[in-house]
């Protein structure tokens, strides 16, 4: 008995995150209030991200990081190139401070070694799969080779004549570099990394490509691009980009690369001439290329398989030099407030990011049910949620099962403590969503069609994953009108029952 008690506790006390996205976000430097990492990782576990790409391997991030399961990419800086290109100790002595003191603690899945090297540090071109090698061959006597892969973001300007997908190549100048790296990639079984950004090629096409092409906007069969070779058909530039890096490394004879976009957004605001850098914009192109990747849409060459993408970026990034636009990239503000609210219906709780307004609890779905029932019982019993609703008769009684009466609960309890961080967690069982879950006259707190108003509690948040107890009291039934008193009195009963027996 004491075993399974045992069992229960760990399971409860486990906090995987969902269902793995293939959406990522990149977290930029150039914050003048950046928050803690803690927060950081708060935010985007209540944003239900599970994929993070840093531009550096910064310690107090990645001690963040570690048992979150968050799988997180980190990088070699371009300005560390040259040295860890020119020495194999150099590459041993990063790989044993900034990941092998890590890992597997903090979930380091891929090392980014330099960004853009080819279009913005051209002069470090050639040492850049040297760099590549010692880093893996670091890897290798670490015996992590196996668990983190090695490859390096590219522009995807190294890529000419993008359209149609089928004749586009590399950059030729570049060859010298590109096959030794993509062979690279391909011996140990590492992706392409590639940058893709419709915002710019719109911008540069003076009007060539529409508007629509560019944010995923549908379009009528006869606006599709077509490729006159293959008869594939194109919506979107996003895809178009993708399909052109796959056909310009099968004209080298490489067939057999994933691609993994590291870099993909835009811009919320600009300056005077930036006109298409708009919060409307942002929002379109963001909210359909998180449902094109959630979907497992695929390209056009390779439908069905969908492309791990990383969201640029996380927060704005004020610091950082040039034109407005190059500011204003991020889906949120430092203070954690969204810039706009993205439109996802249907992609569950990935990136619900409005987390100051129409936010709502809910249970996560496909979930041990004796989880959830433990978690309804801490909110009903300790956590002192007004659970009257859930009687039977009542407004919110049906339906009469465990995920709609813990969604119900776990949702007044967010609310009654004002939507503060970690108040939506309950050992991993529930998650934040801007889809209001009320139903027919169950109307939830926080919804605007409740006239009922909760403030901020001074009570202990609930349970957390990072909580040493459960928190709560395991129930193994469910009976909403059970109160506090109750559950311990039974409790107790049936300790007595099983000492006797």
């Amino acid at each position: 008995m004491a075993s399974l008690l045992l069992l229960f506790l760990f399971l409860f006390a486990s906090s995987a995150l969902s269902q793995d996205s293939l959406i990522g976000v990149n977290i930029g430097t150039e914050v003048t209030n950046m928050p803690s990492p803690t927060q950081v990782v708060a935010l985007l576990k209540s944003q239900n991200i599970n994929r993070v790409r840093l531009y550096d391997a910064d310690r107090s991030m990645l001690l963040a990081f570690a048992h979150t399961g968050i799988q997180v990419i980190i990088s070699v800086p371009n300005e560390q190139l040259l040295g860890i290109s020119q020495s194999n100790a150099t590459a041993a002595n990063w790989v044993t401070r900034n990941v092998a003191a890590y890992y597997p603690a903090t979930n380091i899945t891929t090392i980014a070694v330099g960004s853009e090297v080819l279009t913005s540090l051209s002069n470090a071109a050639s040492v850049l799969v040297s760099a590549l090698k010692y880093i893996q061959a670091a890897l290798v006597t670490a015996n992590l080779d196996r668990q983190i892969k090695v490859s390096t973001p590219h522009s995807s300007a190294i890529i000419l004549d993008s359209f149609p997908p089928s004749q586009a190549f590399f950059n030729k100048t570049w060859d010298p570099v590109i096959v030794p790296l993509l062979k690279f990639l391909q011996s140990t079984g590492s992706p392409l990394l590639l940058n893709v950004y419709p915002y710019f090629d719109y911008v540069q096409s003076n009007g060539v490509i529409p508007l629509d092409y560019a944010l995923f906007q549908p379009l009528q069969a006869n606006k599709e691009a077509v490729d006159a070779n293959t008869l594939l058909h194109y919506t979107n530039v996003f895809d178009a980009i993708v399909d052109a890096a796959y056909f310009a490394m099968s004209y080298l004879n490489f067939t057999n690369i994933p691609i993994v976009v590291t870099e993909s957004g835009w811009p919320s605001k600009g300056g005077p001439s930036e006109h298409d850098a708009t919060v409307e914009n942002a929002n379109t192109y963001n909210s359909n290329l998180i449902q094109h990747v959630i979907n497992k849409t695929g390209t056009p060459k390779h439908p069905g398989t969908a492309v791990t993408t990383y969201i640029y970026e996380l927060y704005n990034e004020d610091s950082r030099p040039g034109p407005v636009s190059e500011k204003n990239w991020g889906l949120f503000n430092t203070n954690g407030t969204p810039v706009y609210t993205l439109r996802l219906a249907g992609a569950g709780a990935i990136l619900a990011n409005d987390t100051t307004n129409q936010t709502f609890c809910i249970a996560k779905e496909k979930v041990d049910k004796k989880m959830l029932q433990a978690a309804l019982d801490w909110a009903c019993g300790p956590g002192k949620v007004d659970c009257s609703a859930l009687m039977q008769g009542e407004s919110c009684y049906e339906p009469d099962d465990v995920v709609a009466h813990s969604t119900y609960a776990f949702n007044s309890y967010y609310q009654k403590m004002g939507k503060a961080l970690g108040s939506c967690d309950f050992k991993g069982v529930a998650t934040v969503t801007t889809t209001d879950p009320s139903r027919g006259t169950c109307v939830f707190p926080g919804s605007a069609k409740s006239n009922q108003t909760l403030g901020n509690n001074t009570m202990a948040l609930a349970p957390s994953a990072n909580s040493t107890t459960s928190g709560c009291i395991p129930k193994y039934y469910h009976h909403p009108h059970a109160s506090f008193a109750d559950l311990t009195l039974l409790s107790l009963l049936l300790i007595v029952a099983l000492v006797f027996l």
